[in-house]
């Protein structure tokens, strides 16, 4: 069992930073791709972002490429997501979320929530005007 805590949530205004940690326990997180996903109230949860076990390989959905960054500490056992240029679109409740085996294989195995074993209970980001 991998339990998953995410933290670093908050009430921001559009263009600035905020970082994100997902901490587990239970397991080491280096034996997981760990990755980001987010729901906005009303909204499907959506895909953010996606680190290999090692951390050298990463995903990002096409609307924080450029923007976010995910990163890993496999000694803290923490994966972190440093938000960049935050729009008001961004706006969710966001989730870190371990996953096993090929998770990573292709777009569709890393964007489908269902193949993540492990969630974590989310840290709201609220982007303000």
């Amino acid at each position: 069992q991998v339990q998953l805590v995410e933290s670093g949530g908050g009430l921001v205004q559009a263009g600035d930073s905020l970082r994100l940690s997902c901490t587990a326990s239970g397991r080491t997180l280096s034996n997981f791709a760990v990755a980001w996903f987010r729901q906005a109230a009303g909204k499907e949860r959506e895909f953010v972002a996606v680190t290999s076990y090692s951390g050298s390989t990463t995903y990002y959905a096409n609307s924080v490429k450029g923007r976010f960054t995910i990163s890993r500490d496999n000694a803290k056992n923490t994966v972190y997501l440093q938000m960049t240029s935050l729009k008001l679109e961004d706006t969710a409740r966001y989730y870190c979320a371990a996953g096993t085996g090929g998770v990573m294989t292709s777009i569709r195995t890393r964007q489908t929530g269902s193949n993540y074993s492990y969630w974590g209970q989310g840290t709201q980001v609220t982007v303000s005007s």
